[in-house]
């Protein structure tokens, strides 16, 4: 057998990187470029590593779609490793698709999925790489539209000189619009394309907004109507799921078949932006997903199957799939697991029904007191903890994993020593059911954004939040409980850029041009060169984290209709410092917004 050229260059790369399995492509159900001419080639990227990107669903979801569509080539690029950039650079060769192996420049489409504030420099390793300009503005009629969607698309500012376009909303919603609307106006001037596109629903072209900057804040100017409206598709059954995904050719984060069982959430807790964000409630009937799990586990040979949501345990179906499914499982020793538990009895019941070996249960009571779960709306009682600690050790289970946040609006040092109290209570309910109890607490710190009521609100000095960490650590006296914290440096950056505007877009440059990579990554991570940047750039970066936004201030995000209404997030910012809860809204309309533009849950509710 033969190796051509190219094929052969690429192995005298892989051989001297770390993991070539990141760049080799070629697993099973990745697609065959379409080499027709009238095909329009969209390459899928990645602003992190492959075993990151791989592990999203929503990544297989759009390459399954496009894949599928007509008249379209889809091929994928993931961020390389340093080393491998440093290959790549030194050899003067470019990043190319996994598929066909094709220069980014070269295709009509360039799309990322935005899931983290740190992965900003990320795109710009991808786009140097690429051969294609940083910036829109410098962007000519050759070179691909570069386009990005996912929940940072909807506070997308600091990005917004590098994007061509921003998609709002679901992918399945409006990947077809954008396809159609870059062919049907192939061989016009880049500008008029872009204009076409800016003028279709959900679509946001930062080049045709201007913003300005006064006394109350940002303003947003458009000959277009503003704000842009979020486009969301109502029913999940009708939606595009694929019937065939690529089973990763190395080891991934989340190595399984993940399955979406609905979007959105019902709970309302006040810090989470993805809850917030990704309303109304969307649910895919129990008969679609067992119909998919079944085929793409025979088609794929995942040795584990995940339920995926905001909060799988809330799922209305989620017995009848669990009665339909788990013979089939059981006879082809598949797990099954479902990554969000409620902090209750029943999902604990649950667990130990999915779980023949009982290893460890995670759990997120985010606060330590009653007081300040109310403030952030979790609906988490004292009963609900103690209930739910007592049935895992009841059922077996050794250990157990609690998530909480530091730094939240209100908290006091009471509060934070009840999270010590919370582990210290699961040690002696443990030990007295003669259990050889094992403990571990992860503690993050709060990350004000975009979208949720806590968007006003101040996040705290980094010296506070070692500070609050260190103090957690003190308390801890059992060698049988484990207490980590997240260092300071990395939340920080992430509470600067996830409510940054455009004046970030300079520093984010900056920082890239100094050498951050990477920075979702401890080993990469380096804030120093950060704040050289924002030195460069004569940009303070506290006041982006740490300032309380007035509440009739221009906000960066105010032109994005997520379909939240500005006086519900009031509303419920007001309750919060009132420690007042809101209840789950499935037992009632709490008026987010959504009530008048068809929301399921509402009977008759229109949609517009």
């Amino acid at each position: 057998m033969e190796i051509n050229e190219f094929a052969d260059r690429r192995w005298t790369l892989w051989n001297g990187v770390k993991r070539p399995s990141r760049y080799v492509g070629g697993e099973w159900g990745a697609a065959l470029p379409d080499e027709s001419p009238s095909s329009i080639r969209f390459c899928l990227a990645f602003p992190d590593v492959y075993e990151v990107g791989m592990s999203f669903v929503g990544y297989q979801i759009l390459y399954g779609l496009l894949r599928d569509m007509e008249g379209v080539s889809v091929e994928r690029a993931y961020c390389p490793w340093p080393d491998m950039e440093e290959a790549l650079r030194g050899r003067k060769e470019p990043l190319t698709s996994l598929e066909g192996g094709r220069s980014l420049g070269e295709f009509d489409i360039v799309g990322f999925t935005l899931q983290y504030e740190l992965s900003a420099t990320g795109i710009l390793t991808v786009l140097d790489l690429g051969g294609i300009p940083l910036r829109s503005v410098d962007r000519g009629d050759g070179d691909p539209f570069v386009v990005a969607g996912g929940p940072g698309a909807l506070a997308p500012e600091p990005l917004a000189p590098f994007f061509d376009v921003f998609c709002l909303g679901d992918g399945e919603a409006l990947m077809p619009d954008l396809i159609r609307l870059v062919k049907e106006t192939e061989g016009q001037p880049r500008l008029d394309r872009l204009k076409a596109i800016a003028g279709a629903p959900g679509f946001y072209v930062p080049l045709f907004v201007d913003v300005t900057s006064g006394e109350s804040g940002l303003f947003f100017r458009s000959d277009l109507p503003l704000p842009l409206r979020r486009r969301v598709v109502l029913d999940l059954d009708k939606a595009y799921f694929p019937s065939r995904m690529i089973v990763p050719s190395t080891g991934i984060v989340h190595d399984r078949l993940a399955l979406e069982v609905f979007r959105g959430c019902t709970r309302g807790c006040r810090f989470c932006q993805a809850g917030m964000l990704y309303r109304p409630l969307r649910e895919r009937s129990p008969e679609t997903i067992v119909a998919q799990a079944k085929s793409l586990l025979e088609t794929t040979g995942w040795e584990e199957l995940g339920l995926l949501s905001l909060a799988t345990c809330d799922y209305s179906g989620l017995s009848r799939v669990l009665d339909d499914l788990t013979p089939f499982l059981e006879e082809r020793r598949i797990k099954l697991s479902l990554p969000s538990l409620r902090m209750d009895r029943a999902s604990v019941e649950l667990a130990s029904r999915l779980e023949s070996r009982k290893g460890s249960l995670t759990f997120a009571p985010e606060a330590g007191s009653q007081r300040l779960r109310d403030v952030i709306n979790k609906g988490v009682s004292e009963e609900d903890i103690e209930g739910t600690l007592q049935a895992l050790f009841d059922g077996g289970w050794q250990q157990v994993k609690l998530y909480f946040m530091m730094g939240l609006p209100t908290e006091t040092r009471s509060d934070l020593e009840g999270i010590v109290d919370i582990c210290n209570l699961a040690l002696r309910l443990g030990r007295s059911r003669k259990a050889k109890v094992k403990v571990s607490a992860s503690v993050a710190g709060f990350v004000p954004k975009a979208h949720t009521p806590f968007q006003w609100e101040p996040q705290l000095p980094m010296d506070d939040l070692r500070e609050r960490g260190r103090y957690l650590r003190s308390l801890v006296r059992d060698r049988y409980l484990t207490l980590h914290y997240h260092e300071p440096e990395q939340t920080f950056l992430e509470g600067v850029f996830s409510r940054g505007d455009r004046r970030l877009a300079d520093v984010i440059e900056e920082a890239w041009r100094r050498g951050a990579r990477l920075d979702g990554w401890t080993e990469h991570f380096n804030l120093a060169t950060w704040m050289e940047a924002f030195e460069a750039c004569s940009v303070d970066p506290v006041p982006y984290a740490q300032r309380r936004r007035s509440l009739d201030e221009g906000l960066p995000w105010d032109h994005i209709d997520s379909g939240l209404s500005r006086s519900f997030l009031l509303a419920e910012r007001a309750r919060a410092f009132e420690g007042k809860t809101t209840p789950d809204c499935r037992g009632g309309c709490n008026g987010c917004g959504w009530e008048s533009r068809g929301c399921p849950l509402l009977e008759g509710g229109s949609r517009s």
